[in-house]
């Protein structure tokens, strides 16, 4: 048992980023739980080991429910280990990893099982499991639910890799009629096929070609249709990686008529701007793509309305001769920003210059990932959660170097951009799993959904 399983442990700061909002607090820790959260400079229980962090904010560990892993089959392209240490670095205590571009898929029992006996034992951060749902696997969906993966990711177009297909109209309805009846949750990859092939193929170095190929109707169009669906079938739908702010107004207005939507957003749709994109920048490409500045903006007001529920990463990681730099070709590089252990930076540094709070963060980012996958004890510092922190200098800054990061592959759209917010530590379960960079031994856990 560790110490501060065995007599407790008080982290103190003036800057405790609670659900009531932040204050200086010290946040008692007893057998990896939070105890209480007393007035700061409150004595210690008898035998308690204090942290005084000083003006470093504490932060409930941030919960990403959207991470490619890629492990197994692809573990060149990333890995639980190098994964989980990036999160971990990056203030993140919670993955939920994706059920595609690891071979095989993680659509069936026997494939999540093999994910699990890859993950365990290798992972700095507690990580759960997303299932998918392809042409064909509809009876394997109930059981991978009862199984405890945390819902079922599908695309409605190519998603990029041959063994993941993707769900033509019928075969939706087929798997959200399933879904519904187990109250299970669909996550999707929103985009209209027919409306992509409609438009100009991408190829070249102009970012402009490669945003043209992927207009903003064709997300519009794929959740008007969502909606329709999980109307009348009274399925849980969730849209990932939401891009075109013009879909705002059709998800505030299904969910004001009851339907049970959500989406999410991520940093780099939050942050960078088609405008700045460089011809042959190819780390910047990602499906759908950066769009641009007015874009980004109404993306913001959806953020702070409360119509876009959570921000996660995608952290969509390759090899980097996949992301053809030698030719800068938008068309033939492999799509996805790699950005797992920058995006509370990231995400502070945009949120700061547009006066919201670091409450408003750990919403986005803590919160409501953690109310999505219905984790009850992840994503607050209240009392009874899970004693998962980050630590936060809110008013530092630093310069990304790719050779800083712990995932697979250091390539990333935010080499050389300065970024406000430096994570000085991780906290699992009242463990400190990352210090100034430098990671502990892997003590994360393999999670399910709590009521599998």
């Amino acid at each position: 048992m560790s110490e501060a399983a065995a007599t407790g442990l008080v982290l103190r700061s003036t800057r405790v980023v609670a659900p009531e909002g932040e204050r200086p607090a010290d946040v008692v820790v007893t057998s990896g739980r939070i105890a209480a959260v007393l007035p700061y400079g409150s004595a210690p229980p008898a035998g308690a080991r204090l942290v005084d962090l000083g003006q470093d904010a504490l932060l409930p560990g941030l919960v990403d429910t959207h991470v490619h892993i890629n492990d197994p089959g692809r573990t060149e392209w990333e890995g639980f280990t190098t994964a989980t240490r990036a999160a971990a670095a990056g203030g993140v205590t919670t993955l939920i990893d994706m059920p595609l571009n690891s071979v095989p898929p993680t659509t069936t029992t026997a494939h999540l099982d093999l994910k699990r006996d890859t993950a365990r034992g290798r992972v700095h951060t507690d990580v759960g499991f997303w299932g998918g749902t392809v042409p064909g696997n509809v009876e394997d969906l109930r059981p991978l639910h009862e199984a405890g993966v945390f819902g079922f990711k599908c695309f409605l177009l190519d998603s990029g890799v041959e063994e993941f297909p993707q769900l033509g109209p019928a075969e939706l309805e087929e798997a959200m009629r399933e879904i519904a009846r187990f109250d299970g949750l669909l996550i999707v990859h929103a985009e209209d096929p027919a409306l992509i092939d409609g438009a100009p193929p991408p190829s070249g170095r102009k970012y402009a070609g490669f945003l043209a190929s992927r207009p903003r109707a064709a997300e519009n169009t794929a959740i008007e249709g969502l909606i329709a669906l999980a109307r009348r079938l009274d399925c849980r739908v969730h849209v990932l990686h939401l891009s075109s702010a013009e879909a705002l107004p059709l998800i505030a207005a299904a969910r004001r008529e009851g339907v049970r939507l959500t989406a999410e957003s991520c940093p780099h749709y939050l942050t960078l701007t088609a405008e700045e994109v460089p011809d042959g920048a190819t780390e910047f490409k990602c499906c759908p793509p950066i769009r641009e500045a007015a874009n980004r903006d109404a993306l913001w007001q959806g953020l702070l309305d409360g119509t876009i529920d959570c921000v996660v990463s995608d952290h969509s990681p390759s090899t980097a001769d996949l992301k053809r730099f030698d030719s800068g070709d938008f068309g033939a590089a492999w799509g996805g920003i790699s950005s797992l252990q920058l995006g509370l930076p990231a995400i502070w540094t945009e949120a700061r210059r547009r006066g919201a709070s670091l409450t408003d963060v750990v919403r986005w980012m803590a919160q409501g990932p953690a109310r999505l996958a219905g984790l009850s004890t992840k994503g607050a510092i209240a009392p009874g959660y899970d004693a998962d922190f980050a630590v936060l200098a809110p008013d530092e800054s630093f310069t990304v170097d790719p050779a800083a990061l712990h995932h697979r592959n250091r390539v990333t759209a935010y080499a050389g951009r300065t970024l406000q917010g430096v994570v000085r530590g991780t906290w699992l379960r009242g463990e400190r799993i990352a210090d100034h960079g430098t990671l502990a031994d892997p003590s994360g856990r393999l999670i399910e959904r709590e009521d599998a």
